[in-house]
């Protein structure tokens, strides 16, 4: 079969049995891109026409570029003795993964239950908060984002389920960074405050420094739990392995997912500190999950874990982050109509924009530079940025220039 032809019938079956509307949506904007043969940085179309740079990554699934040849490696390894396990039994991989775990996590962190997805490990989070302390109330930021299921999807942005009827009840939405509006809501009848470090859907704002230390304050003052989503900010993203090390807080639970699968297999982590293993130790059935932390890919999630923490890792990452924090200080001067700033915390991203017309057009500018950048849904002006923390200096060099020249493109479209 000829490449065309093998792309064609790759839409059309897509669009009949999948998502037409994906498919409409892409092609009107001239983006159907197919994803074929992907290696470290880079994706291409399944024709071999167009190449991309991953500064998507799929929310932080490619930290370590697509098919990295160490996880492949034990993937493969794994598969010859491994499978998906028994959930309700002991389980060798998953102790020895949450024995790491316990070591690597800040303050007292030490225990965790394994799922498949982000939303999934949030739930549990949630469900954690309340059964433990016996309250309802729920407290989460206006235009944040953790998952399309359940009680992650309740305590996210309201435009994700109001097409589903009513919220539901006691989750309670306050504006991120806002100690303030806080201090307000959390009460004697709080189970728990659940913030990502930075919310990247609502376009990477960086909240003050001692935000978290005084969500925390407040959160033990009434005995509610202060629950870190780090889905997409943790395991080196920022330059330290959790973000919230940046804030010098520990809070009660993380919720960790999408670069744990290493791109290769499937699994989030909910962590928390011991003393709330009272709940499960009363209910050790109470939460399942027949595919979370399947066996199989523990050792894939144990290498991930060791390549992240290394301190010449990090150090990259840092590095990489101040080639982007100074090459932007040169874009805003090139680009003064379009382009307020660079909103940053390491790798952890946002193009940040005058309008919100500029998000959707810079993220076509950049597909047209050969760059995968989307932007960030609840707040248009944003256009995330987040390549694989693997890249090089001159990769990263590369993708500075591609978006000097998106952001030129992108301004003169809208006539800037």
């Amino acid at each position: 079969m000829n490449e065309k032809l093998r792309k064609e019938q790759a839409i059309k079956r897509f669009a009949q049995y999948v998502s037409p509307g994906k498919v409409e949506t892409f092609k009107t904007y001239d983006m159907d891109f197919v994803f074929g043969r992907r290696e470290g940085p880079y994706v291409w179309d399944i024709n071999g026409k167009k190449r991309l740079i991953n500064c998507h990554c799929n929310g932080g699934v490619f930290n370590l570029g697509h098919r990295h040849p160490r996880m492949i490696k034990i993937l493969k390894q794994s598969l010859r003795e491994l499978d998906i396990g028994n959930h309700h039994f002991i389980s060798e991989q998953r102790g020895l993964l949450a024995e790491r775990l316990a070591q690597l996590m800040p303050g007292d962190i030490s225990c965790t239950v394994f799922g498949v997805g982000g939303g999934e490990a949030i739930d549990l989070a949630i469900k954690l908060a309340r059964g433990y302390t016996g309250r309802q109330k729920i407290i989460s930021a206006i235009g944040g984002y953790h998952g399309h299921t359940g009680f992650a999807l309740a305590a996210g942005d309201e435009q994700y389920r109001l097409p589903f009827g009513p919220n539901l009840p006691g989750f309670i939405q306050i504006p991120f960074n806002d100690v303030s509006a806080l201090e307000k809501q959390v009460d004697d009848d709080t189970a728990a405050v659940i913030f990502e470090t930075v919310p990247a859907t609502l376009g990477m704002p960086v909240p003050e420094k001692d935000f978290f230390l005084r969500a925390k304050q407040i959160c033990s003052r009434h005995g509610a739990l202060l629950i870190i989503d780090e889905v997409q900010t943790g395991l080196g993203r920022t330059g330290k392995l959790w973000g919230i090390e940046h804030f010098n807080v520990v809070p009660d639970i993380i919720v960790i997912g999408k670069g744990l699968s290493g791109g290769i297999y499937p699994i989030s982590a909910t962590c928390y500190r011991r003393e709330f293993e009272g709940f499960f130790h009363k209910n050790p059935f109470i939460h399942i999950s027949t595919f979370g932390g399947a066996e199989v890919g523990c050792p894939v999630a144990m290498a991930v874990l060791e390549e992240s923490s290394k301190p010449e890792f990090l150090k990259h990452v840092n590095e990489l982050a101040d080639i982007f924090r100074d090459g932007f200080v040169d874009l805003k001067k090139r680009h003064p109509r379009i382009l307020v700033g660079l909103r940053q915390l390491g790798l952890m991203m946002g193009i940040e924009m005058v309008n919100d017309n500029c998000g959707p057009i810079m993220t076509k500018a950049c597909y047209d530079e050969n760059i995968l950048a989307i932007y960030a849904n609840n707040d248009r002006r944003v256009c995330q940025l987040l390549p694989p923390l693997i890249i090089d200096k001159k990769t990263a060099y590369e993708i500075i220039g591609g978006i000097d020249r998106a952001l030129k493109s992108a301004a003169e479209f809208l006539g800037l």
